[in-house]
Order: C-alpha cells, then sequence, then structure tokens
C-alpha cells in the first residue's frame, strides 16, 4: 500500500510539474499560423486601404447567388444523347 502512495505521489507531482511549463508555450501559440497566413497574402495592406471594393453590388450579388441556388433545385429538360443532331434542318 505504500509503494501505492508513493507511485500515485509522485505521479501527481509530475502532472503538476507538465502543467507548471505551459506560460512559457503559451507565449507563442499561434505564431506559425499567423506567420503562414502573412506569407500567403499578397497585399498585407489590403484591410487598411480605405477605397471601395471591385466587383457587383449588393443586390445585383444577391440575385446572382439566388439564380444559382434555384440551378440545383429546378431541372432543365434535357434531350435523349441519341437524338443529337438527327432531323435537324440547316
Amino acid at each position: 500500500m505504500r509503494t501505492l502512495n508513493l507511485v500515485a505521489a509522485i505521479s501527481v507531482a509530475l502532472a503538476l510539474n507538465a502543467c507548471a511549463n505551459t506560460p512559457n508555450l503559451d507565449a507563442k501559440f499561434g505564431d506559425s499560423v499567423r506567420l503562414a497566413r502573412a506569407q500567403q497574402t499578397l497585399n498585407q495592406q489590403a484591410g487598411r486601404v480605405p477605397r471601395p471594393v471591385n466587383g457587383m453590388d449588393g443586390p445585383s450579388a444577391s440575385a446572382a447567388y439566388q439564380n444559382y441556388q434555384q440551378s440545383f433545385t429546378t431541372k432543365d429538360s434535357q434531350s435523349d444523347a441519341f437524338t443529337i443532331g438527327v432531323g435537324s434542318k440547316r
């Protein structure tokens, strides 16, 4: 029983010691992600430049998105593959 208590005390001490080192690790937590994101960014000042974004206005973009979404719900009539070019007049 004494050996079991000793082993338990040592394992608790080791577990607490492992948790004591996290402030050193937390100081650099996320640095690799921030570095990778900065290296993949084309224009570092893009969010700070006060100029309008090139592209569509809101209503046009919304309408285009709605048309895109509806293209999956409505089926277009498709002709049979064997009738392509058969009986067409030129």
